[in-house]
């Protein structure tokens, strides 16, 4: 009799462990919720980590079920990094293939042509937890984009953020993000542009120097070319750029209107106070501006000016310019 008590026993327990281990696997929390859950699954995070995780946001019955039916069912080595859109409507298989299949949430962010770094970061801030690409020069990623090698010491990632619309994970890392930008960067500067710079005995670097000054002082493709002719002729013969747009860069952001007192900044991107290009790029330029300053266009003019409805006025003689100035501006 007791041995018969003892097998009944231990057949319920057995029952009832099943029922628990099936009903814990398969079984959601709660069937009819809606309520989603953004869940961030870490590079490098083992089954154990995932379990405990799950379990703490509700989203399974207990985390050793987790665990053991990805290492029964050998996904534990599939689940992919990312973040994910998930309820607790879900059981453990359907968190486990979304797990596998990638489906990560993407956050869309399109950066505006002329953004600089800072601009760029206050976007990201908007949808991502860590956008600090601050942080990052770009000799950290010289290894990875050769495009990179003629930066100079110290260069930040400024005109290398190549502006367009992302689709990036929130669990992506601030180098991830980085990265991300620099890849298009990378494809958007063709082998055809990147012969040219080399022909004209000019740097990357350089190009998207001056290419960050004509995205911010003018904005149709032809105006463009045009700036590009002034300010490439203006470097060959000694004479300062003056620029208002590296002022705007010295002082703010949202600047339209530079004093004299501005112009006297001392600062290695006064293109009134220093000959020469800057110290490098002001924005991060799109390609209409890139293509520009590779390919300026010659005319007569050594100066110009934009007047408060956008309109680009050219100027043979400094005289000109002033009653440019003067009609214009005043």
């Amino acid at each position: 009799m007791n041995s018969k008590r003892t097998l009944l026993i231990i057949l319920i327990i057995a029952i009832l462990a099943g029922f628990f281990i099936f009903g814990g696997i398969y079984f959601s929390r709660k069937p009819n919720s809606t309520e989603s859950v953004v869940f961030i699954l870490e590079k490098g995070e083992g089954s154990k980590e995932i379990a405990l995780n799950l379990e703490k946001e509700g989203l399974i019955w207990w985390g050793p079920l987790f665990r053991a039916y990805v290492l029964v069912m050998g996904e534990s080595k599939k689940l992919q990094a990312g973040a994910y859109e998930l309820n607790p409507s879900m059981n453990i298989p359907a968190i486990v293939r979304k797990f596998i299949s990638g489906e990560t949430l993407k956050t869309v962010i399109t950066i505006p042509e002329g953004f600089n770094l800072k601009q760029i970061e206050d976007e990201l801030s908007l949808e991502l937890p860590r956008p600090a690409l601050d942080g990052f020069f770009a000799a950290d990623f010289k290894s990875e984009f050769d495009f990179l090698n003629d930066a100079p010491a110290g260069a930040s990632l400024e005109g290398f953020l190549f502006p367009d619309t992302y689709k990036l994970d929130a669990s992506m890392t601030d180098k991830e993000v980085a990265e991300t930008f620099l890849k298009n960067f990378d494809n958007k500067l063709t082998q055809d542009l990147r012969s040219e710079i080399k022909i004209q005995n000019k740097t990357i670097f350089e190009i998207l120097t001056m290419a960050s000054l004509i995205e911010k002082e003018v904005k149709t493709k032809e105006d463009k070319e045009i700036v590009s002719g002034i300010l490439w002729k203006r470097l060959k013969n000694n004479i300062p750029l003056q620029v208002d747009a590296t002022i705007s860069y010295v002082i703010g952001e949202g600047t339209t209107k530079i004093s004299i007192e501005d112009t006297k900044i001392d600062s290695p991107y006064n293109t009134y106070k220093y000959l020469g290009l800057p110290k490098g790029p002001i924005c991060n330029p799109g390609i209409e501006s890139i293509e520009a300053a590779i390919y300026p266009k010659d005319s007569p003019y050594w100066y110009y000016l934009s007047t408060p409805e956008g309109k680009t006025i050219f100027s043979k003689t400094l005289e000109e310019h002033n009653y440019a100035k003067f009609k214009y501006l005043k």
